[in-house]
């Protein structure tokens, strides 16, 4: 990679234990030409599917990851309150009130580039929050003349609301958009405008799973209608969703999906498939 290139990789939502096994034996893996220039996974599940507790914190940072992104599940574990208003890493909503803990906006320093990291919750089918477009105006008016880059992660349920507002702020300054929240890979990856893009990353956790869950509680759920406590699913066979961006100066050149698949056995893990296809 040439000076004037930054690679980042953008880990989908971290899904409880098999999640963090998953980014840690991913991570551990790389060659170091593989190696991206900055790391940003969102954390919103990464304790036992609901939240982020510090312990879990600590264990992601020592992974090598440089952002946390989150989501509406970012308070699910209480203990977020005690550490995230002092926090450097983790991103909240930026469209949440004024008086929410934490921020939704972060500028980071490296291999001599700025990046910033937007984290926005979208309004369709989501809890009630201000405009995902004002807030983003407004902070992106406020630093495109001084960053490299601006990443956006927009946590949002519906693709059209995504897609809608990926294609709006591609002439806006923004280098990166990606959705989050949903857990599905989506096939859509391109570039816009010189602006990277991708409805949905999807997640890293459990293969076998819907969403990350177990499949018993999940389809229980389902057929009786009934309040069911979602539990996370085995550890036996992991998965990777992330996308790997690569940059010429200010301008994106390249987006990538990544989707792989790993047998977690007592001896460490063992790569079951890369790419698009699934064989058993």
């Amino acid at each position: 990679m040439s000076d004037n290139q930054f690679k980042i990789l953008f880990f989908g939502d971290i899904t409880g234990r098999p999640g963090r096994i998953a980014v840690r034996s991913y991570l551990s893996l790389l060659e170091p030409e593989q190696k991206p220039d900055f790391v940003i996974a969102n954390v919103e599940n990464a304790s036992h599917g609901f939240g982020l507790t510090k312990k879990n914190y600590d264990e992601l940072i020592s992974y090598g990851i440089d952002c946390f992104t989150s989501g509406n599940h970012i308070w699910d574990k209480k203990d977020i309150f005690d550490y995230i208003s002092d926090d450097k890493v983790i991103v909240r909503p930026l469209n949440y009130p004024e008086q929410t803990p934490g921020t939704g906006c972060r500028i980071f320093t490296k291999n001599g580039k700025k990046v910033a990291v937007l984290n926005v919750l979208g309004q369709v089918f989501m809890p009630p929050v201000n405009s995902p477009l004002e807030a983003m105006m407004h902070k992106i008016e406020e630093i495109k003349s001084w960053v490299d880059y601006i990443i956006v992660d927009f946590h949002g349920e519906a693709t059209a609301e995504k897609i809608a507002l990926g294609r709006f702020f591609s002439s806006c300054g923004v280098t990166l958009f990606a959705g989050t929240h949903t857990h599905v890979q989506t096939a859509d990856e391109k570039i816009i405008n010189g602006m990277a893009y991708i409805t949905d990353i999807g997640f890293c956790g459990s293969l076998n799973s819907v969403i990350g869950m177990d499949y018993e509680n999940s389809i229980k759920r389902f057929l009786t209608a009934l309040p069911v406590r979602y539990e996370v699913a085995p550890l036996d066979e992991l998965m990777i969703n992330a996308i790997e961006v690569c940059f010429n100066d200010s301008e994106a050149v390249s987006i990538k999906r990544l989707n792989v698949c790993y047998k977690n056995t007592e001896d460490g893990v063992i790569l079951l498939q890369s790419g698009g296809e699934y064989e058993s």
